[in-house]
């Protein structure tokens, strides 16, 4: 290692390099001196400081890793987060609840509905808002094609950072039919805020509806060759097995949530211990293993896909009449009808656009649901107007993060991309 090099990297890491640093130029100074006597410790310079990301390929988004090696073997890691900041939880409070909804979307832009759906029951929480029925079963089904969309981009690129790229087309290409369903049902396809507070900005379409019953059919069918492909495949299986091994204190003690909780032995899910919407009603599993590690989360998030299905089969068979939206204009939008054809909905409109629906003076809550990276809460705090005083989000890949300096610690550098895509954290989410 040459001066500059040295010194570049001491500016980063000084403390440990600083008696590294000493020795070196002490040794300089010494003809004499052997390069094995440059360090008594570590005699064939092996340690060294090595920076993964931001601007990597695989640490999904602008995740910085610092890691401390010993040779193939990383000692210590360090996370530096923070690259996609841009203070939405402080853009919250100097806009309207449904102004905020768009911001939502590019948080966990993998499964924006879950985030609108996290917002707007906050908030029908703290205005004491009653939805109605039809607008939760269609909520539900939302959320759970965003945990199917979610998770399936979890699989290609984690199966692809084992050295498979075929298998991340297979997936997009199932992905391509849900944006087709978001298409129909929200008139977007990736960052969709279909949500409104008091229901849904509209109903779910013939065209959509049969999309859907198509998908719920033929997914399935698709997701058991996933299985076929990889359950039994020696190389992912090895990759995978005792890689990142969480234990389930450890990961109750970090606060992880999820499917990397699950996946550690404790089947916690909000939707089962705080139920919202309708899924007191469903009929569903929690998946749960208990090995802890790369494999673990990878049964889970197979099996919770098939859950969804059988959740959205159940939406499907008992979706019932009536409307989308809350009939209260001093709490939710009024219909374009009222809107275009009398004065009192364009006025209303108008009112909702400009203040916005206004909680008790000094109420607050919070508000969690079960997104497809685990527990996804929003608090609070009103002061009487028509946009929180202060709004904070949990965010579970924030929360996930956490686990990655304790799993990757004693694990092999080359694994390291695969360990951070079991956690599967989205960035957009952890740095707010």
């Amino acid at each position: 290692m040459n001066h500059d090099s040295l010194d570049i990297v001491s500016k980063s890491h000084p403390t440990f390099f600083k008696e590294h640093q000493t020795r070196l130029y002490k040794s300089l100074e010494d003809k004499h001196t052997t390069i094995e006597a440059l360090d008594s410790e570590d005699p064939l310079n092996s340690k060294m400081i090595l920076n993964m990301g931001p601007q990597h390929p695989a640490t999904h988004g602008v995740l910085r890793l610092v890691l401390q090696l010993n040779g193939e073997s990383i000692e210590k890691t360090k996370l530096d987060i923070g690259y996609l900041h841009r203070g939405v939880e402080k853009i919250a409070e100097n806009k309207t609840y449904q102004e905020f909804m768009p911001y939502t979307d590019r948080m966990d832009y993998l499964s924006p509905y879950s985030n609108n759906v996290a917002l707007c029951s906050a908030v029908e929480k703290i205005a004491n808002v009653e939805i109605p029925d039809r607008a939760q079963v269609i909520r539900m089904i939302g959320c759970e094609l965003a945990r199917i969309s979610s998770h399936l981009l979890w699989l290609g690129t984690m199966v692809m950072d084992a050295g498979a790229i075929s298998f991340f087309i297979w997936t997009f290409r199932e992905r391509e039919k849900i944006y087709d369903i978001m298409d129909q049902l929200a008139g977007h396809r990736f960052t969709v805020s279909h949500a409104r507070i008091g229901g849904v900005a509209n109903d779910i379409t013939p065209d959509a509806m049969s999309l859907i019953k198509e998908f719920v059919q033929t997914f399935p069918k698709e997701l058991k060759d996933f299985h076929k492909l990889l359950d039994r495949n020696r190389l992912f299986f090895d990759r995978n097995a005792d890689a990142g091994v969480l234990s389930t204190d450890r990961a109750l003690a970090l606060g992880a949530t999820g499917p990397v909780l699950r996946a550690s032995g404790f089947a916690y899910d909000v939707r089962r211990f705080t139920p919202y919407l309708k899924y007191d009603k469903m009929e569903f599993e929690v998946p749960t293993r208990l090995e802890g590690d790369n494999l673990a989360r990878y049964y889970v998030r197979m099996e919770e896909m098939h859950e969804s299905i059988r959740i959205l089969r159940q939406c499907l068979d008992n979706l019932p009449n009536g409307p989308i939206r809350l009939d209260n204009a001093k709490k939710a939008y009024p219909s374009k009808d009222e809107v275009y054809y009398s004065m009192e909905g364009m006025i209303h409109d108008f009112m909702m656009t400009d203040t916005g629906i206004c909680p008790p003076e000094g109420a607050e809550t919070y508000h969690a649901v079960e997104a497809p990276k685990g527990e996804l809460g929003y608090y609070i705090q009103s002061d009487g107007t028509g946009h929180p005083w202060r709004l904070k989000v949990n965010s579970p890949s924030f929360r996930n993060l956490q686990v990655l300096e304790n799993i990757l610690d004693g694990e092999a550098v080359a694994d390291t991309v695969l360990i951070i895509g079991g956690i599967d954290p989205v960035m957009g989410e952890a740095d707010k």
